[in-house]
């Protein structure tokens, strides 16, 4: 499995109406591609030196292929939506990740 994190570094002047719209529409948008299974949010916890809140997302999917056939596809379409929306209250970058393994404690 893989997982594509987008970590987004948001003003705190527009943080009720991003996260508004991170978790009803965005989020959902995404999983509704079939290309990801799920998605985990948190918020990062650090002071920024440039200020501002930070959070995390992660989508879990199937493989690479998966990934790169999202890139493809959505990709572009869901990153101008947020910048129309939020241009310029913004910061964001993304990384790929290989699960290597879970572990889970009961």
């Amino acid at each position: 499995m893989y997982i594509y994190n987008v970590t987004i570094n948001i003003e705190e002047s527009i943080q009720n109406e991003w996260l508004k719209w991170i978790q009803e529409k965005h989020i959902p948008d995404m999983l509704s591609t079939g290309k990801f299974m799920k998605a985990l949010m948190t918020q990062v916890m650090v002071n920024e030196e440039m200020g501002g809140l930070t959070y995390s997302i992660q989508y879990t999917c199937k493989s690479k292929e998966v990934l790169e056939k999202y890139y493809r596809e959505d990709a572009e379409k869901f990153q101008k939506e947020a910048l129309q929306l939020f241009s310029n209250k913004f910061v964001a970058f993304r990384t790929e990740l290989d699960i290597i393994n879970d572990f889970y404690r009961e």
